[in-house]
């Protein structure tokens, strides 16, 4: 089961996805995003060193680290 969350402001639940992605340098980096349906690359549990947060105005969940 992919990890999720739920907003405070809208009730509205939001799952945890990753892609790796490469900049133009050729390093590799991974971006974590959450999304409103499970879809490719859900992850089952929060990334190790990392907290969710929400953004106060829109209610959207942030990864941020600890």
């Amino acid at each position: 089961m992919a990890y999720s969350v739920v907003s405070k402001k809208s009730g509205k639940t939001y799952y945890l996805h990753s892609r790796l992605q490469e900049l133009r340098g050729g390093r590799k980096v991974t971006l974590y995003f959450f999304s409103g349906t499970i879809g490719e690359g859900a992850l089952d549990a929060l990334p190790e060193g990392y907290v969710v947060s929400e953004n106060g105005r829109t209610g959207l969940p942030l990864l941020k680290k600890s």
